[in-house]
């Protein structure tokens, strides 16, 4: 691993573990109001992105790569002044030295349950997929592979606008399926080696269903046992980086070995696939847990 990405990691985890933002929105939130929360980060999150392709290429022009890393090093020395200067202090959720024995036992807890566990699974494998479809825009098309990325942002922004400030709740459980097979079926068309503008078009579209995640995130937070939710985020979180990392290095060897194109559809059919043999065990009769479990008080000593 490169020293710069070593270094990247803790912030990284810090993001994504118990002091999550979206672990935070489970206490500053009522729970009514979380899929707007979370729907509101992910919507500052592809405006980002959006931005930061277009001033990425233009930095670019007139900056070298080495110039253009340090800028995005001094902005992330900035984003880490506003969350020190921004944030008030929490109370910890637990004292003392950290345990990965007790991190251990909550996730096992967390996927001991098969409602939680196959939410997990569709939360990380079918966004892992497409996220190995995305890792081979370059190669695929590398003089529009910039638009490729920030069309799939735009959609990716547009859909979760949309599933968190339009859709009521009778029709999020019922979309949560479709909105997952919409992330992988229109990549399907990769098969073909489409041209730049179909090619941005499906991207666009298979994006908006990233919104998928919020809506299986809405389901999974009422399942959790009390006091888990923030590490019950943070694990959504990691195990949803694992498995963009594995699959991006799963297109890689797929590429290798047939093409681009080829690679990118076969982990889109991959990706349905998946969704398909997962949906049975996500219908709402399935999504409860009784009776309601919780984890032992979590002594001094231990951190989640």
């Amino acid at each position: 691993m490169p020293a710069a990405a070593r270094a990247a990691s803790p912030a990284s985890a810090a993001r994504g573990g118990s002091r999550s933002a979206a672990g935070l929105l489970t206490e500053i939130l009522p729970p009514g109001d979380y899929l707007l929360g979370r729907s509101l980060l992910a919507v500052a999150a592809g405006v980002t992105q959006v931005a930061g392709f277009a001033a990425g290429g233009v930095l670019l022009g007139a900056l070298s790569p080495r110039g253009v890393l340090l800028v995005s090093a001094g902005l992330g020395l900035a984003a880490a002044l506003t969350v020190r200067l921004g944030l008030r202090r929490r109370a910890p959720r637990a004292g003392g030295r950290p345990s990965p024995a007790e991190t251990w036992r909550v996730n096992a807890l967390l996927l001991s349950h098969p409602a939680r566990r196959t939410l997990y699974l569709a939360l990380w494998i079918p966004n892992g997929l497409i996220v190995g479809c995305e890792s081979l825009f370059v190669p695929y098309d590398p003089a529009h592979a910039g638009l490729l990325f920030g069309c799939a942002a735009a959609g990716m922004l547009v859909g979760d606008t949309v599933a968190g400030r339009w859709l009521p709740e009778r029709l999020r459980t019922r979309l949560a399926a479709p909105q997952r097979l919409l992330l992988a079926v229109p990549y399907l068309v990769f098969a073909l080696e489409p041209g730049p503008v179909a090619a941005t078009a499906a991207v666009a579209l298979a994006s908006t269903g990233y919104a998928a995640g919020l809506l299986m995130q809405e389901r999974l937070v009422p399942l959790l046992p009390e006091g888990t939710q923030g590490q019950a985020l943070g694990l959504h979180s990691a195990g949803m980086l694992t498995a963009q990392g594995a699959c991006a290095a799963l297109a890689g060897a797929v590429a290798q070995y047939t093409s681009p194109a080829a690679a990118i559809s076969v982990l889109a059919a991959a990706s349905v696939v998946v969704t398909l043999a997962l949906e049975p065990g996500l219908r709402p009769a399935k999504l409860r847990v009784h009776p309601p479990q919780s984890p032992s008080p979590v002594p001094r000593g231990t951190a989640q």
